[in-house]
């Protein structure tokens, strides 16, 4: 019969031999992960440097086009009513609702 002692005693966990590739494995994979981020972060950079300072006005092209365009304020009533309320007009409940 096994003693405490003797039960207490043996080695349980297992092979020790196979899990020696762990350690390096792992080494090995954050050394690829941060590499690659190194390299992500690098790429970003040199595509956001070449963006312009300024990108040019989006809407019509010619000085004359953009005299005649007219701004349409959207929280003004089809009456020209101020609507400095914050309840919402009959079109937005409809919508909301």
């Amino acid at each position: 019969m096994l003693t405490a002692a003797q039960v207490l005693a043996q080695n349980n966990f297992g092979d020790t031999r196979t899990g020696g590739l762990a350690g390096p494995m792992g080494l090995f994979l954050i050394l690829v992960l941060a590499a690659a981020t190194i390299l992500l972060i690098r790429n970003m950079n040199s595509r956001l440097r070449r963006l312009p300072d300024r990108f040019p006005q989006q809407g019509p092209a010619s000085t004359a086009e953009r005299a005649e365009a007219t701004v349409v304020d959207p929280t003004e009533d089809a009456h020209g009513q101020d609507s400095s309320s914050t309840a919402p007009n009959g079109r937005q409940q409809r919508r909301n609702g």
